[in-house]
């Protein structure tokens, strides 16, 4: 018995799955198999703080009967199992039916058979874990080298994850996928004269291999952040209730960009599906065409088939090919970001691929795919490289990194903040500051943009650590973006 369950395969499993859905008369239904893998280090000063290696491992099956949903999973996957996750499936749309007022329609999509595996160089689960664990230690103690200077604390991490996906619907896909990530990083905390003050360094989480990892770089960077977290904790508080300009680096402006432009734009948001985690948005769909989202010189792209991307997969969790798409085109909202169901409500031909689910045991819903702000064009009048931003800005303030930030139930008013802050005087960075924060209204905010860097400036930045839905998956997505400079935007406390 063992024996012949070992030779059933996942395929085999989810022919299963889909044969008993249709045979049920449901209109629709799919089926994932999935196995995610996750490896995490994290050092403290010269201490290893935390190693993990877990696996998780599962199915769900979802289907659409009388145009009402119903979703089950297990972690059991036997044939036998298969068969009574899809019954239960099956049962919870008929229960759903009858407290649902309209029925659940389905923006079409083609079939597809196709084998999708992140192009790595170096598989990230066989480098050896001393090897890994060496290199945290040896960033941390590069670090509290700084120590008599005031550095208290240094902490790095490596963070490495794979998913294995066997996807298949009663449209005729057959999807399998494999997709690694690799996020490394640092940071270390200043303390004098009764404050503390942190720095952080990180390579942006990326759909790579361990050649991502670059330990040289790593390495490279320590004596800059140890250096900049003890000016940091010697610099003056930063102004409070004035206006003034800001020139957001991209290691900054991804965040505004998810928060202010991501999320307002899921189209579940939009409709009211979906309100957890900072509400709905106040980009509703008869502004379509018609918002004034940003000035005229502002573009918003989504690509999920951009190489290296956090999001960047070939199909998502509805068998829907990846994707890139305009959200904001010449400073107007001409978008939304979609699955299946809200796009056939917003009489759109198709998806253009935004469900994700976090795991076997979640529902898929909208997810923000890779998000980013274009950059200028070459030769244009609102072009600038940060250098020019800088040498032709009277008086503002320089920011680098991300920190707290906050934004209310619609998603229009907002407060960030960073990491490292400098000022800017007559053209020139004469010192760090500390403790800023910006405030401003979405569309204020990106209608104030006077100036993007070009290409050649573009930082793949980002997160791996989107929280979305009750109960709460967990998303990433890359924000690739460029620096900014924003004019007239109210700093500290009320003006």
């Amino acid at each position: 018995m063992a024996q012949a369950l070992a030779s059933i395969t996942t395929t085999d499993l989810a022919t299963l799955a889909i044969d008993r859905i249709t045979r049920a008369g449901c209109e629709y239904g799919d089926v994932r198999f999935c196995t995610y893998r996750s490896q995490n280090f994290t050092a403290r000063d010269r201490s290893l703080g935390n190693l993990s290696d877990n696996i998780s491992s599962g199915f769900g099956v979802r289907v659409l009967l009388d145009g009402a949903w119903g979703f089950a999973a297990s972690h059991n996957q036997t044939p036998a199992e298969v068969e009574r996750i899809v019954d239960l499936a099956i049962e919870i749309a008929k229960a759903s039916r009858l407290s649902q007022q309209t029925k659940v329609q389905l923006a079409p999509v083609e079939a597809y058979r196709d084998t999708y595996i992140t192009p790595i160089a170096i598989d990230p689960f066989t480098v050896p874990i001393i090897e890994k664990a060496e290199l945290l230690l040896k960033i941390n103690d590069q670090l509290l080298q700084y120590s008599d200077k005031g550095i208290k604390k240094a902490y790095s991490f490596l963070r490495f994850t794979r998913e294995d996906k066997t996807f298949a619907s009663t449209e005729g896909s057959l999807i399998q996928q494999t997709i690694y990530r690799s996020y490394p990083g640092f940071s270390c905390t200043a303390v004098a004269n009764g404050d503390a003050q942190s720095r952080n360094y990180e390579r942006h989480p990326l759909n790579k291999g361990y050649e991502y990892i670059d330990t040289q770089d790593l390495l490279n960077q320590v004596n800059r952040v140890a250096e900049e977290a003890i000016e940091k904790v010697h610099a003056p508080k930063s102004p409070s209730g004035i206006r003034t300009t800001l020139i957001l680096k991209p290691t900054n402006v991804w965040l505004t960009i998810h928060e202010s432009v991501g999320h307002p734009t899921e189209l579940d948001r939009v409709y009211g599906y979906e309100s957890n985690f900072a509400g709905t948005s106040f980009a509703t769909t008869d502004k379509l065409g018609k918002l004034q989202y940003a000035a005229p010189w502002v573009n918003f792209k989504c690509d999920r088939t951009q190489p290296g991307g956090r999001s960047t997969i070939a199909y998502d969790d509805e068998g829907v090919p990846a994707q890139d798409w305009y959200v904001v085109k010449d400073g107007i909202l001409v978008d939304y970001l979609t699955d299946r169901e809200t796009a056939y409500r917003l009489g759109r031909p198709s998806s253009n691929g935004c469900a994700y689910a976090d795991s076997w045991s979640s529902v898929p819903m909208v997810r923000i795919p890779n998000l980013g702000l274009q950059p200028g064009p070459d030769g244009g009048k609102h072009t600038a490289t940060l250098e020019q931003m800088i040498a032709d800005t009277e008086e503002g303030i320089l920011i680098d990194g991300i920190g707290s930030f906050s934004i209310d139930q619609q998603r229009r008013n907002f407060q960030f903040g960073g990491d490292a802050f400098w000022k800017v005087e007559k053209g020139k960075v004469v010192g760090m500051l500390k403790d800023v924060t910006y405030h401003s209204m979405t569309t204020d905010f990106w209608n104030s943009v006077d100036a993007i860097g070009p290409a050649s400036e573009r930082q793949q930045c980002g997160t791996n650590m989107c929280g979305k839905g009750e109960p709460m998956q967990v998303a990433q997505m890359t924000h690739a973006c460029v620096p900014v400079r924003v004019r007239n935007i109210h700093i500290g406390g009320a003006s």
